[in-house]
Protein backbone atom coordinates (compact mmCIF):
# COMPACT_ATOMS: atom_id res chain seq x y z
CA UNK A 1 0.00 0.00 0.00
CA UNK A 2 1.24 3.45 -0.87
CA UNK A 3 -0.05 6.89 0.13
CA UNK A 4 -0.36 9.02 -3.00
CA UNK A 5 0.45 12.62 -3.85
CA UNK A 6 -2.06 13.53 -6.54
CA UNK A 7 -1.95 16.41 -9.04
CA UNK A 8 -4.76 18.93 -9.31
CA UNK A 9 -6.24 20.73 -12.32
CA UNK A 10 -7.06 24.44 -11.99
CA UNK A 11 -9.74 24.76 -14.70
CA UNK A 12 -11.75 27.97 -14.50
CA UNK A 13 -15.03 26.18 -13.67
CA UNK A 14 -13.55 24.64 -10.50
CA UNK A 15 -14.58 25.46 -6.96
CA UNK A 16 -12.31 27.65 -4.86
CA UNK A 17 -13.23 25.86 -1.63
CA UNK A 18 -14.75 22.38 -2.15
CA UNK A 19 -11.63 20.33 -2.89
CA UNK A 20 -9.31 22.25 -0.51
CA UNK A 21 -11.87 21.74 2.24
CA UNK A 22 -12.25 18.06 1.35
CA UNK A 23 -8.47 17.66 1.56
CA UNK A 24 -8.31 19.60 4.85
CA UNK A 25 -6.36 22.46 3.25
CA UNK A 26 -6.85 26.20 3.52
CA UNK A 27 -8.26 27.63 0.25
CA UNK A 28 -6.00 30.15 -1.49
CA UNK A 29 -8.73 31.69 -3.66
CA UNK A 30 -7.75 29.82 -6.84
CA UNK A 31 -10.18 27.37 -8.47
CA UNK A 32 -9.44 23.67 -7.98
CA UNK A 33 -11.46 21.66 -10.48
CA UNK A 34 -10.07 18.12 -10.28
CA UNK A 35 -7.71 15.81 -8.43
CA UNK A 36 -6.32 12.99 -10.59
CA UNK A 37 -5.58 9.54 -9.14
CA UNK A 38 -3.83 7.32 -11.65
CA UNK A 39 -1.05 7.18 -14.22
CA UNK A 40 -2.30 9.32 -17.10
CA UNK A 41 0.71 11.21 -18.52
CA UNK A 42 -1.06 14.57 -18.19
CA UNK A 43 -1.50 14.05 -14.45
CA UNK A 44 0.41 11.17 -12.87
CA UNK A 45 0.13 10.50 -9.14
CA UNK A 46 3.36 10.17 -7.15
CA UNK A 47 4.56 8.38 -4.02
CA UNK A 48 7.50 8.78 -1.66
CA UNK A 49 9.98 5.88 -1.68
CA UNK A 50 12.02 4.56 1.27
CA UNK A 51 14.73 7.13 0.61
CA UNK A 52 12.23 9.98 0.84
CA UNK A 53 12.26 10.67 -2.91
CA UNK A 54 9.08 11.36 -4.89
CA UNK A 55 8.56 8.93 -7.75
CA UNK A 56 5.78 8.51 -10.33
CA UNK A 57 3.17 5.85 -9.66
CA UNK A 58 3.97 4.34 -13.07
CA UNK A 59 7.19 2.92 -11.59
CA UNK A 60 5.20 0.49 -9.44
CA UNK A 61 1.83 0.31 -11.22
CA UNK A 62 2.83 0.54 -14.88
CA UNK A 63 0.16 2.20 -17.02
CA UNK A 64 -3.20 1.70 -15.34
CA UNK A 65 -6.14 1.28 -17.71
CA UNK A 66 -8.52 3.16 -15.40
CA UNK A 67 -8.30 6.34 -13.35
CA UNK A 68 -10.20 8.06 -10.55
CA UNK A 69 -10.90 11.77 -10.23
CA UNK A 70 -12.32 14.04 -7.60
CA UNK A 71 -14.29 16.78 -9.38
CA UNK A 72 -15.76 19.99 -7.94
CA UNK A 73 -17.72 22.37 -10.18
CA UNK A 74 -18.66 25.89 -9.11
CA UNK A 75 -19.91 26.77 -12.59
CA UNK A 76 -21.03 24.73 -15.62
CA UNK A 77 -18.52 22.64 -17.53
CA UNK A 78 -18.42 22.60 -21.32
CA UNK A 79 -21.00 20.78 -23.40
CA UNK A 80 -19.03 17.75 -24.45
CA UNK A 81 -18.92 14.23 -25.82
CA UNK A 82 -16.26 11.53 -25.40
CA UNK A 83 -15.22 9.41 -28.41
CA UNK A 84 -15.59 5.67 -28.79
CA UNK A 85 -12.56 3.46 -29.34
CA UNK A 86 -12.47 3.69 -33.14
CA UNK A 87 -12.77 7.48 -33.20
CA UNK A 88 -10.21 7.88 -30.42
CA UNK A 89 -7.64 5.75 -32.24
CA UNK A 90 -8.20 7.50 -35.57
CA UNK A 91 -8.19 10.98 -34.04
CA UNK A 92 -5.06 10.34 -32.01
CA UNK A 93 -3.20 8.92 -35.01
CA UNK A 94 -4.19 11.89 -37.18
CA UNK A 95 -3.03 14.49 -34.65
CA UNK A 96 0.21 12.60 -34.04
CA UNK A 97 0.85 12.54 -37.79
CA UNK A 98 0.25 16.30 -37.99
CA UNK A 99 2.66 16.82 -35.10
CA UNK A 100 0.20 18.59 -32.81
CA UNK A 101 1.92 18.83 -29.40
CA UNK A 102 0.20 16.83 -26.67
CA UNK A 103 -0.16 19.90 -24.46
CA UNK A 104 -1.32 22.23 -27.26
CA UNK A 105 -4.66 23.91 -26.49
CA UNK A 106 -6.03 22.88 -29.90
CA UNK A 107 -5.16 19.21 -29.32
CA UNK A 108 -8.38 17.14 -29.06
CA UNK A 109 -7.19 13.53 -28.84
CA UNK A 110 -4.66 13.22 -26.00
CA UNK A 111 -4.50 9.40 -26.21
CA UNK A 112 -5.90 6.58 -28.36
CA UNK A 113 -8.49 5.40 -25.84
CA UNK A 114 -12.25 5.85 -25.48
CA UNK A 115 -13.57 7.67 -22.41
CA UNK A 116 -16.68 6.17 -20.89
CA UNK A 117 -17.06 7.43 -17.33
CA UNK A 118 -19.21 7.18 -14.23
CA UNK A 119 -19.93 9.86 -11.65
CA UNK A 120 -20.79 9.14 -8.02
CA UNK A 121 -22.03 12.21 -6.15
CA UNK A 122 -20.29 13.41 -2.98
CA UNK A 123 -22.65 16.39 -2.67
CA UNK A 124 -25.84 17.31 -4.46
CA UNK A 125 -24.62 17.11 -8.06
CA UNK A 126 -26.40 18.62 -11.06
CA UNK A 127 -25.65 17.63 -14.62
CA UNK A 128 -27.11 17.58 -18.12
CA UNK A 129 -26.99 14.13 -19.73
CA UNK A 130 -28.40 12.96 -23.04
CA UNK A 131 -31.13 14.38 -25.24
CA UNK A 132 -34.71 14.79 -24.16
CA UNK A 133 -37.26 12.88 -26.30
CA UNK A 134 -38.62 14.71 -29.34
CA UNK A 135 -42.01 15.38 -27.75
CA UNK A 136 -40.39 16.87 -24.66
CA UNK A 137 -38.09 19.13 -26.70
CA UNK A 138 -41.12 20.41 -28.62
CA UNK A 139 -42.90 21.10 -25.32
CA UNK A 140 -39.85 23.13 -24.24
CA UNK A 141 -39.51 25.11 -27.48
CA UNK A 142 -43.14 25.81 -28.41
CA UNK A 143 -43.91 28.33 -25.60
CA UNK A 144 -40.90 30.44 -26.64
CA UNK A 145 -42.03 32.95 -29.30
CA UNK A 146 -38.58 34.00 -30.51
CA UNK A 147 -37.99 33.36 -34.26
CA UNK A 148 -34.98 31.14 -33.54
CA UNK A 149 -37.04 28.93 -31.19
CA UNK A 150 -39.84 28.79 -33.76
CA UNK A 151 -37.38 27.75 -36.48
CA UNK A 152 -35.98 25.00 -34.25
CA UNK A 153 -39.51 23.78 -33.53
CA UNK A 154 -40.35 23.56 -37.24
CA UNK A 155 -37.12 21.71 -38.06
CA UNK A 156 -37.76 19.11 -35.38
CA UNK A 157 -41.39 18.65 -36.37
CA UNK A 158 -40.26 18.03 -39.96
CA UNK A 159 -37.49 15.64 -38.91
CA UNK A 160 -38.29 14.09 -35.51
CA UNK A 161 -36.35 11.48 -33.58
CA UNK A 162 -32.67 11.10 -32.79
CA UNK A 163 -31.45 11.96 -36.28
CA UNK A 164 -33.50 15.13 -36.31
CA UNK A 165 -32.20 16.19 -32.89
CA UNK A 166 -28.61 15.69 -34.08
CA UNK A 167 -29.31 17.85 -37.12
CA UNK A 168 -30.79 20.48 -34.80
CA UNK A 169 -27.62 20.51 -32.71
CA UNK A 170 -25.45 20.55 -35.82
CA UNK A 171 -27.23 23.64 -37.11
CA UNK A 172 -26.93 25.44 -33.80
CA UNK A 173 -23.22 24.72 -33.46
CA UNK A 174 -22.12 25.36 -37.04
CA UNK A 175 -24.30 28.44 -37.57
CA UNK A 176 -24.95 29.75 -34.07
CA UNK A 177 -27.54 32.43 -33.34
CA UNK A 178 -26.22 35.82 -32.31
CA UNK A 179 -25.54 36.52 -28.63
CA UNK A 180 -28.46 38.94 -28.75
CA UNK A 181 -30.80 36.18 -29.95
CA UNK A 182 -29.57 33.87 -27.18
CA UNK A 183 -30.15 36.60 -24.60
CA UNK A 184 -33.66 37.24 -25.92
CA UNK A 185 -34.59 33.55 -25.67
CA UNK A 186 -33.23 33.41 -22.11
CA UNK A 187 -35.39 36.46 -21.29
CA UNK A 188 -38.40 34.50 -22.54
CA UNK A 189 -37.37 31.53 -20.37
CA UNK A 190 -37.09 33.90 -17.41
CA UNK A 191 -40.55 35.33 -18.12
CA UNK A 192 -42.01 31.83 -18.23
CA UNK A 193 -40.44 31.06 -14.86
CA UNK A 194 -41.94 34.25 -13.45
CA UNK A 195 -45.34 32.95 -14.62
CA UNK A 196 -44.70 29.63 -12.87
CA UNK A 197 -44.06 27.72 -16.11
CA UNK A 198 -41.18 25.31 -16.70
CA UNK A 199 -40.75 22.01 -18.56
CA UNK A 200 -38.69 19.64 -16.44
CA UNK A 201 -36.34 22.45 -15.35
CA UNK A 202 -35.37 23.38 -18.93
CA UNK A 203 -36.02 27.11 -18.53
CA UNK A 204 -34.45 27.27 -15.06
CA UNK A 205 -31.33 25.56 -16.43
CA UNK A 206 -30.97 28.01 -19.33
CA UNK A 207 -31.32 30.97 -16.97
CA UNK A 208 -28.73 29.51 -14.58
CA UNK A 209 -26.19 28.77 -17.32
CA UNK A 210 -26.62 32.15 -19.00
CA UNK A 211 -25.28 33.87 -15.87
CA UNK A 212 -21.88 32.27 -16.54
CA UNK A 213 -21.95 32.11 -20.36
CA UNK A 214 -24.04 35.02 -21.68
CA UNK A 215 -24.80 34.78 -25.37
CA UNK A 216 -23.26 31.29 -25.73
CA UNK A 217 -25.06 28.90 -28.08
CA UNK A 218 -24.59 26.20 -25.47
CA UNK A 219 -27.34 27.88 -23.45
CA UNK A 220 -29.79 26.95 -26.22
CA UNK A 221 -28.36 23.42 -26.55
CA UNK A 222 -29.07 22.96 -22.83
CA UNK A 223 -32.80 23.25 -23.58
CA UNK A 224 -32.52 19.97 -25.52
CA UNK A 225 -30.83 18.00 -22.72
CA UNK A 226 -32.09 16.05 -19.71
CA UNK A 227 -31.29 17.61 -16.35
CA UNK A 228 -30.34 15.14 -13.64
CA UNK A 229 -29.76 15.78 -9.95
CA UNK A 230 -27.79 13.16 -8.01
CA UNK A 231 -27.83 13.07 -4.23
CA UNK A 232 -24.71 11.93 -2.32
CA UNK A 233 -24.08 8.24 -3.01
CA UNK A 234 -26.05 8.17 -6.27
CA UNK A 235 -24.36 7.41 -9.59
CA UNK A 236 -24.80 7.87 -13.34
CA UNK A 237 -22.94 6.25 -16.24
CA UNK A 238 -21.95 8.31 -19.29
CA UNK A 239 -21.03 6.06 -22.18
CA UNK A 240 -19.07 7.28 -25.18
CA UNK A 241 -21.17 9.36 -27.56
CA UNK A 242 -23.41 10.72 -24.80
CA UNK A 243 -23.68 14.52 -24.81
CA UNK A 244 -23.39 16.01 -21.33
CA UNK A 245 -22.42 19.05 -19.29
CA UNK A 246 -21.91 18.97 -15.54
CA UNK A 247 -23.40 22.00 -13.82
CA UNK A 248 -22.42 22.09 -10.15
CA UNK A 249 -21.41 20.01 -7.16
CA UNK A 250 -18.69 17.55 -6.15
CA UNK A 251 -18.34 13.96 -7.28
CA UNK A 252 -16.00 11.08 -7.85
CA UNK A 253 -15.41 10.15 -11.50
CA UNK A 254 -14.06 6.77 -12.52
CA UNK A 255 -13.17 6.18 -16.16
CA UNK A 256 -10.84 4.59 -18.66
CA UNK A 257 -7.51 6.42 -18.41
CA UNK A 258 -8.22 8.96 -21.12
CA UNK A 259 -8.48 12.72 -21.52
CA UNK A 260 -10.26 12.83 -24.89
CA UNK A 261 -12.98 15.50 -24.91
CA UNK A 262 -14.82 17.05 -27.85
CA UNK A 263 -16.34 20.39 -26.77
CA UNK A 264 -18.95 22.64 -28.33
CA UNK A 265 -19.94 25.45 -26.03
CA UNK A 266 -19.87 26.80 -22.47
CA UNK A 267 -16.07 26.89 -22.45
CA UNK A 268 -13.00 29.00 -23.08
CA UNK A 269 -11.14 25.88 -24.29
CA UNK A 270 -10.77 24.68 -27.88
CA UNK A 271 -14.10 23.65 -29.41
CA UNK A 272 -14.68 21.04 -32.11
CA UNK A 273 -18.35 21.18 -33.13
CA UNK A 274 -17.78 19.05 -36.24
CA UNK A 275 -16.09 16.33 -34.20
CA UNK A 276 -18.77 16.45 -31.54
CA UNK A 277 -21.54 16.02 -34.11
CA UNK A 278 -19.71 13.06 -35.66
CA UNK A 279 -19.55 11.40 -32.24
CA UNK A 280 -23.28 11.94 -31.81
CA UNK A 281 -23.81 9.93 -34.98
CA UNK A 282 -22.68 6.90 -32.99
CA UNK A 283 -25.94 6.82 -31.06
CA UNK A 284 -27.40 8.11 -27.83
CA UNK A 285 -29.46 7.02 -24.87
CA UNK A 286 -31.43 8.60 -22.07
CA UNK A 287 -29.57 9.14 -18.84
CA UNK A 288 -28.51 5.91 -17.17
CA UNK A 289 -28.55 5.88 -13.39
CA UNK A 290 -26.40 3.12 -11.93
CA UNK A 291 -27.94 1.06 -9.15
CA UNK A 292 -25.34 -0.33 -6.75
CA UNK A 293 -24.91 -3.95 -5.81
CA UNK A 294 -24.40 -4.75 -2.14
CA UNK A 295 -21.15 -6.42 -1.06
CA UNK A 296 -21.39 -7.63 2.52
CA UNK A 297 -23.45 -5.21 4.58
CA UNK A 298 -21.38 -2.04 4.27
CA UNK A 299 -20.27 -1.69 0.64
CA UNK A 300 -22.01 -0.44 -2.49
CA UNK A 301 -20.46 -1.54 -5.79
CA UNK A 302 -21.09 0.48 -8.94
CA UNK A 303 -19.98 -1.58 -11.94
CA UNK A 304 -21.45 -0.31 -15.24
CA UNK A 305 -19.00 -2.09 -17.58
CA UNK A 306 -16.04 -4.49 -17.71
CA UNK A 307 -13.40 -1.76 -17.74
CA UNK A 308 -13.88 -0.17 -14.31
CA UNK A 309 -15.87 -0.27 -11.11
CA UNK A 310 -16.14 1.79 -7.95
CA UNK A 311 -16.88 0.51 -4.47
CA UNK A 312 -17.90 2.72 -1.56
CA UNK A 313 -17.41 1.17 1.88
CA UNK A 314 -18.49 2.52 5.26
CA UNK A 315 -17.11 1.33 8.59
CA UNK A 316 -17.87 2.19 12.19
CA UNK A 317 -17.40 0.97 15.76
CA UNK A 318 -20.04 -1.63 14.98
CA UNK A 319 -17.31 -3.41 12.96
CA UNK A 320 -14.39 -3.72 15.45
CA UNK A 321 -12.57 -6.25 13.23
CA UNK A 322 -12.94 -4.01 10.20
CA UNK A 323 -14.82 -4.20 6.93
CA UNK A 324 -13.43 -6.16 3.98
CA UNK A 325 -13.17 -4.31 0.68
CA UNK A 326 -14.03 -6.05 -2.61
CA UNK A 327 -11.63 -6.54 -5.52
CA UNK A 328 -8.02 -7.49 -6.13
CA UNK A 329 -5.29 -6.29 -8.43
CA UNK A 330 -4.40 -2.60 -8.77
CA UNK A 331 -6.69 -0.35 -6.74
CA UNK A 332 -6.94 3.42 -6.31
CA UNK A 333 -8.46 4.47 -3.01
CA UNK A 334 -9.59 7.73 -1.46
CA UNK A 335 -11.02 8.33 1.99
CA UNK A 336 -14.26 10.24 1.45
CA UNK A 337 -15.15 10.74 5.09
CA UNK A 338 -13.98 10.21 8.64
CA UNK A 339 -10.72 8.50 9.57
CA UNK A 340 -9.80 4.85 9.04
CA UNK A 341 -6.91 2.43 9.09
CA UNK A 342 -6.39 0.55 5.83
CA UNK A 343 -4.91 -2.93 6.37
CA UNK A 344 -3.65 -5.47 3.85
CA UNK A 345 -3.48 -9.25 4.28
CA UNK A 346 -0.14 -8.94 6.13
CA UNK A 347 -1.75 -6.54 8.61
CA UNK A 348 0.40 -3.68 7.35
CA UNK A 349 -1.43 -0.47 8.12
CA UNK A 350 -1.96 2.87 6.40
CA UNK A 351 -3.93 5.63 8.15
CA UNK A 352 -6.32 7.61 5.94
CA UNK A 353 -8.29 10.75 6.71
CA UNK A 354 -10.83 12.48 4.48
CA UNK A 355 -9.14 13.47 1.23
CA UNK A 356 -6.18 11.06 1.55
CA UNK A 357 -5.45 8.78 -1.41
CA UNK A 358 -3.66 5.44 -1.71
CA UNK A 359 -2.66 2.72 -4.15
CA UNK A 360 -2.71 -1.05 -3.55
CA UNK A 361 -2.08 -4.06 -5.76
CA UNK A 362 -2.15 -7.87 -5.77
CA UNK A 363 0.74 -8.08 -3.32
CA UNK A 364 -1.48 -6.46 -0.69
CA UNK A 365 -4.15 -9.10 -1.13
CA UNK A 366 -7.46 -8.53 0.60
CA UNK A 367 -7.90 -5.08 2.10
CA UNK A 368 -10.04 -4.02 5.04
CA UNK A 369 -10.73 -0.77 6.83
CA UNK A 370 -11.07 -0.19 10.57
CA UNK A 371 -12.45 2.96 12.12
CA UNK A 372 -15.36 5.30 11.53
CA UNK A 373 -15.29 6.55 7.98
CA UNK A 374 -15.86 5.88 4.28
CA UNK A 375 -13.48 4.73 1.55
CA UNK A 376 -14.07 4.72 -2.20
CA UNK A 377 -12.05 2.31 -4.33
CA UNK A 378 -11.63 2.26 -8.12
CA UNK A 379 -10.52 -0.94 -9.81
CA UNK A 380 -10.84 -3.12 -12.89
CA UNK A 381 -13.47 -5.80 -12.21
CA UNK A 382 -11.20 -8.57 -13.52
CA UNK A 383 -8.16 -7.35 -11.56
CA UNK A 384 -4.55 -7.49 -12.75
CA UNK A 385 -1.20 -8.56 -11.41
CA UNK A 386 0.73 -5.90 -9.52
CA UNK A 387 4.47 -5.15 -9.29
CA UNK A 388 4.61 -3.11 -6.09
CA UNK A 389 6.97 -5.19 -3.96
CA UNK A 390 9.34 -5.90 -6.85
CA UNK A 391 10.02 -2.27 -7.65
CA UNK A 392 10.06 -0.57 -4.25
Amino acid sequence: MLPLLCPTQAYDWGSTHAIPGFQRRRPDGAPVAEVWLGTHPLGTARFVDRQGEERPLTEVAGELDFMLKLLAAERPLSIQVHPNSARAQAGYAAEEERGVPLAAPERVFKDPRPKPEMVVALSTFDTLVGFRPTAEILRVLMPLPHPVARALTKKLRDNPGFAGIVRLVEGLLLDPPSPEDVAAIVDQCRAALDDGIDIKRAYATAVEIEKFHPGDVGVLVSLLLNRLTLQPGEAAYLDTGIIHAHLSGMCLEVMIASDNVLRAGLTTKHVDPDGLVLCLEEGMSRVARVSPQLFGTSTDIFSPNREFALSVTQSSQADPAGVILPASGPRLLVCTGGEVALLNERDEMLHLRRGDAAYADDNDGELRIVGTGEVAQAYAPDGAAGRLDDLL
